[in-house]
């Protein structure tokens, strides 16, 4: 759970398809920010988007152009833990782009009962 104040949202934009030594780089990237113990992260997959080769890739083209979309990975943390990581997640980032901004974390709660039991 994150302490409620000042915070940094990291982004990070990639593609589906990216590989990494252990299979796909959002996988790795995971993996890699749950070691490190960054309070949580978010992976979403769009279902079109085109990147620095300006080429337009969409879900369900029927072709590789729809393994190619566009995946997002962001994770909200205290700036000491991001500082004590970054370069390390930054050598992991191959191909894509990675962003940072300040933010403001208002309320942080986890619920003691599971929503599905």
């Amino acid at each position: 759970m994150l302490n409620i104040g000042p915070a940094l949202k990291v982004t990070i934009h990639l593609n589906r398809d990216t590989g990494a030594k252990h299979g796909f780089l959002v996988d790795d990237i995971l993996d890699f920010l749950q070691k490190r113990g960054i309070a949580g992260a978010t992976a979403i997959q769009a279902f079109a988007g085109f990147g620095a080769h300006r080429r337009l890739h969409t879900e369900g083209a029927g072709d590789v152009g729809g393994e190619h979309l566009p995946v997002l990975i962001y994770f909200i943390d205290e700036p000491a833990k991001i500082d004590a990581i970054l370069d390390d997640l930054l050598a992991f980032v191959t191909d894509g782009l990675v962003e940072m901004h300040p933010t403001q974390v208002l309320r942080s709660i986890t619920a003691t009962e599971k929503v599905i039991t």
